[in-house]
């Protein structure tokens, strides 16, 4: 997972495939958007600029190819990866010739396509790991840039969503974030009030696991409302 600000732009057509696209980004430290149109795509493509951009090659109004042929004479630099229901050689070469970084062919793993997107982020130099400095939660000592927690000589290691987590809680000490709150800030997910989730729940579930010890959790549960940091755990 990445702790940086790494914004991806999906260009598909199915909602499904879009929006699915974008939920599973988003939960890897991304930040999507999607367009579902060529003109949107392009449009969007030549305006902003993007880490990566994920293009589908059959769209409306403008296909793929001819997109990622006006994006690269326009933008050399920008990493593009193809989306396709086409498997044959002559439209992967096509792909290649337009302009593409790497190509996928659907139906395709998820596993498969974040490890093609991390390394092309990687070989872009688009992706930039969080080495924020150590802080203190709950009487941890929390290192974000190795992900480990160090307590008393014991050390546990941690996910960047959970490290994540914890400097949230940090930064709004005392005070309720809601479960909207942390899929924006920490799950980085666009209109996080339509998303019905227990992503969240299942996360601090874990995290307690790791880092409470016997009696009360140092994160309190407010019914109907979040979490609440409420200090260190005995």
């Amino acid at each position: 997972m990445t702790g940086s600000k790494v914004d991806i732009l999906v260009v598909e057509d199915e909602d499904g495939i879009r929006d699915g696209l974008c939920v599973v980004l988003a939960f890897h430290g991304y930040q999507p958007r999607g367009e579902a149109d060529g003109e949107g795509g392009l449009r969007e493509a030549m305006t902003a600029r993007y880490s990566l951009i994920l293009l589908d090659v059959m769209l409306p109004y403008i296909n793929g190819f001819e997109i990622c042929r006006r994006v690269r004479a326009s933008h050399p630099e920008q990493p593009i990866l193809m989306l396709t229901a086409k498997g044959s050689e002559a439209d992967i070469v096509e792909g290649f010739k337009a302009g593409c970084d790497d190509y996928v062919t659907k139906p395709f793993s998820l596993q498969e396509l974040l490890a093609r997107v991390e390394a092309l982020l990687r070989r872009s130099g688009r992706l930039v790991e969080n080495v924020s400095r150590s802080f203190v939660f709950a009487g941890w000592r929390i290192d974000p840039s190795e992900l480990l927690a160090e307590k008393q000589g014991r050390t546990i290691h941690l996910s960047r969503r959970e490290v994540d987590l914890m400097g949230l809680f940090d930064k709004e000490r005392g005070r309720i974030v809601s479960r909207r709150t942390l899929l924006r800030e920490v799950w980085a997910l666009e209109h996080a009030e339509k998303i019905n989730t227990r992503t969240v729940d299942m996360h601090i579930a874990k995290l307690r696991k790791k880092i409470d010890g016997p009696g009360r959790s140092c994160i309190e549960t407010v019914r109907g409302e979040g979490y609440r940091f409420v200090g260190s755990s005995s």
